[in-house]
């Protein structure tokens, strides 16, 4: 039994020693610790799963600490993402629902977003998803005239004022652009363009909208990200592009907005 211990030992260390640098990758910037906020989970009630776990791994990825916050609140509606058509007596709440993305332990808890402290944390990241405009906003009824959950309002408002970096990813744009002046963004193409053979631009309302907030709009593929150096925001198109199945744009699209946020808290 010892023997086959000692062999096993042997055959893993080869194995590992065998393994590229960055199978123990360490970020370039040392430990900052950002906050991820969730609306939810599900791409037509909450935040994108696809968009919530990409920005987890590439914070992972790039040496970050982070934890996840979600207000404490009964969603708007919850979503049959079959049908694309309300759940029929059918009450959840959003920070049980963001839940749906932690471990539940130590840091990887979800955490009441009550309790996020601008003074805790080096970054804030909002994930996309139509929980953006359905929990964390009332844009789906007022549209330009929305009006933001008030600790959602509240953390923008801190980390813009504390000269802190925030990420965003498809429709969370709309939060910060109604709260905070003279920003710049991306959610991508400000109209449909019928020449993209790999997917469509179907939210571009949203675009002309924050607009409409005072925000200057930058067109960007969905595998990049816009730089605002001016207010530390970073914002990358995300899934305000359908596509079937050219998911790995999206993911190359978060990595950027996650690299250049953590760039900016070394600052």
């Amino acid at each position: 039994m010892l023997a086959s211990r000692a062999l096993l030992s042997k055959q893993t260390l080869a194995v590992l020693a065998q393994q590229p640098a960055a199978f123990v990758h360490q970020g370039s910037w040392g430990n900052a610790n950002v906050a991820v906020v969730f609306s939810g989970c599900g791409w037509w009630d909450g935040t994108d799963v696809h968009e919530g776990v990409y920005t987890m791994y590439h914070l992972s990825r790039n040496g970050a600490r982070f934890q996840m916050f979600a207000p404490n609140q009964q969603q708007t509606e919850v979503m049959d993402h079959i049908k694309k058509q309300p759940a029929s007596g059918d009450h959840r709440n959003t920070m049980v629902e963001s839940a749906r993305f932690s471990h539940n332990q130590g840091v990887m808890l979800m955490h009441d977003l009550s309790n996020l402290d601008v003074n805790t944390f080096d970054a804030v990241i909002f994930p996309g998803g139509y929980g953006v405009i359905k929990n964390l906003s009332s844009f789906v009824k007022d549209g330009k005239d929305c009006k933001l959950h008030a600790e959602v309002e509240r953390v923008l408002k801190d980390f813009h004022r504390s000269r802190k970096p925030i990420g965003l990813s498809s429709t969370a744009p709309v939060l910060a652009c109604r709260v905070l002046p003279s920003l710049e963004v991306t959610m991508g193409y400000e109209r449909e363009d019928n020449t993209n053979r790999w997917g469509k631009w179907p939210h571009t309302n949203m675009v002309q909208a924050v607009k409409s907030m005072g925000a200057r709009h930058n067109v960007r593929e969905p595998y990049e990200a816009h730089v605002d150096e001016k207010n530390k925001v970073v914002s990358t198109p995300s899934f305000m592009w359908e596509t079937e199945q050219h998911y790995h744009y999206i993911f190359d699209g978060i990595g950027n907005m996650v690299k250049h946020v953590m760039r900016m808290t070394s600052k």
